[in-house]
C-alpha cells in the first residue's frame, strides 16, 4: 500500500510478533482478511507499520470483545490510510464499539437477572409459567426467549 508512508515501513514480521504477542500465522491470517495491509520489500518480505502494532492490538481486545472479523474489518476501514491513525481516530471508533457494548451489557445484565426464572417461553418452572406467560402469550413478540431479549410481559 503505497499510500502510507514508506518511512513509517519497514517492520519485520518477527518484531510485530513479539509486541502483539501474537503469532505470525496470525498475523499473515489477519493479512489475508485484510485487517493488516503489510508492503513487501524486494525480497518479497512483509514490512509493516509501526502504527500495526496497536491495529493487531485493537483487532484481539475486539475480538475477545466477541466482534466478528467483519464487523472488526468495517472498523477499521475508517481509519485513514495516508497518515497513522491519531488517537481522534481510535475515539471515533471506540464510541461505535462502546454502543454496541452497552446493548449487550444490558442483554447479559437482564440475563443474568432473570436467568434463574425466565428462559425461553419466560421461565424455567411449569409451575410460574402461568404468571410469566399465560397461554404462551409471549409467541406474539416472535420466537425465542422473548422476555430475555427485552419484551415486556402483557400486563392486564
Amino acid at each position: 500500500m503505497q499510500s502510507r508512508r514508506l518511512a513509517d515501513r519497514g517492520v519485520p514480521i518477527g518484531y510485530i510478533s513479539e509486541r502483539t504477542g501474537l503469532a505470525p500465522s496470525a498475523i499473515r491470517y489477519y493479512e489475508d482478511e485484510g485487517l493488516v495491509r503489510p508492503d513487501r520489500n524486494a525480497a518479497g518480505h512483509r514490512r509493516f507499520a509501526r502504527s500495526d502494532i496497536r491495529r493487531l492490538s485493537f483487532i484481539m481486545i475486539a475480538q475477545g470483545l466477541g466482534f466478528s472479523i467483519a464487523e472488526i474489518r468495517a472498523a477499521l476501514s475508517t481509519l485513514p490510510e495516508n497518515r497513522t491513525p491519531t488517537k481522534a481516530d481510535w475515539a471515533r471508533i471506540s464510541r461505535s464499539f462502546g454502543q454496541v457494548l452497552d446493548t449487550r451489557i444490558a442483554r447479559m445484565q437482564a440475563l443474568r437477572d432473570r436467568l434463574d426464572g425466565c428462559i425461553g417461553c419466560g421461565c424455567l418452572s411449569l409451575r410460574t409459567c402461568a404468571l410469566y406467560n399465560p397461554r404462551d402469550t409471549a409467541r406474539r413478540h416472535g420466537a425465542g426467549p422473548r422476555y430475555v431479549l427485552g419484551d415486556r410481559a402483557e400486563t392486564t
